[in-house]
């Protein structure tokens, strides 16, 4: 693994979005695709669900409408500016409150663009082992992860060619929340105890590859690129080149 100043050297910054930007038509079909995949495998209906590194707590609001969710977000201006329609537990801080809770305490474990910002892998088995030892029986962990092959497409389709040839000699991607370090699926249960991969689907093939406003604005746009995304997610040539990868995990006892 690079060290910090060496990464820095071969490293292309990413705008972060501006606000508003999860209303948008694109970010609303990035959300729903997450949500669908991971209902068409477990009843999300009176379950306990741990959004960890929730963000501005889209995820952990949408689950709360029928579920137990607790969120934990290092970042005060991010639990300042969250969703709270629905009504969930909301903690300030880092892994380390995961050891808070007993085992067995999670039946959904949700945990979306978070791994590649760990400090070092050390940190990422000290997460997903906790995860191993909070989900219950059956329960599920749900990680969303980028792409590398992914990610140089999108930069391609911007046409930003020096920046394609940056990570295609191993450069690496960053923006305010940190370098994304990326890791392997299986690497996931290497860190983690009694799991196994159920699924691994794509997220953001065509959401977003190309932008054009006024037709992304159009009503009926949303649930058809929605029917998209969800048609092609599990066939292995669109997980090549889509955006991120939503691996989903099971807990075998």
């Amino acid at each position: 693994m690079l060290n910090s100043k060496q990464k820095k050297s071969n490293t292309i910054v990413l705008p972060m979005p501006g606000k508003g930007a999860a209303d948008s038509p694109v970010w609303k079909v990035m959300y729903k695709q997450k949500w669908m995949q991971i209902t068409d495998i477990i009843d999300t209906t009176n379950l306990k669900i741990l959004d960890f590194g929730s963000g501005g707590g889209i995820t952990a609001n949408y689950f709360a409408k029928n579920n137990d969710v607790v969120a934990i977000e290092p970042r005060e201006e991010m639990i300042k500016e969250r969703k709270r329609e629905n009504s969930y537990i909301q903690i300030q801080g880092n892994h380390e409150k995961l050891k808070d809770f007993p085992d067995g305490s999670f039946d959904v474990i949700v945990c979306h663009n978070v791994l590649e910002f760990a400090a070092d892998n050390d940190e990422r088995i000290t997460i997903v082992n906790e995860f191993s030892r909070l989900l219950k029986k059956d329960g599920i962990l749900s990680v969303i992860k980028n792409n590398g092959i992914g990610r140089i497409i999108r930069i391609a389709a911007a046409n930003k060619i020096d920046d394609v040839l940056c990570l295609l000699n191993g450069g690496y991607v960053a923006n305010d929340f940190g370098t994304v370090d990326l890791y392997d699926p299986e690497d996931l249960i290497k860190w983690g105890n009694d799991l196994e991969i159920v699924k691994i689907l794509a997220v953001n093939t065509f959401n977003g590859l190309l932008h054009n406003e006024d037709i992304n604005n159009d009503p009926k746009w949303e649930d058809k690129m929605l029917e998209i995304e969800m048609r092609v997610a599990n066939s292995d040539l669109y997980k090549s080149f889509s955006l991120f990868h939503h691996v989903l995990i099971r807990k075998l006892s």
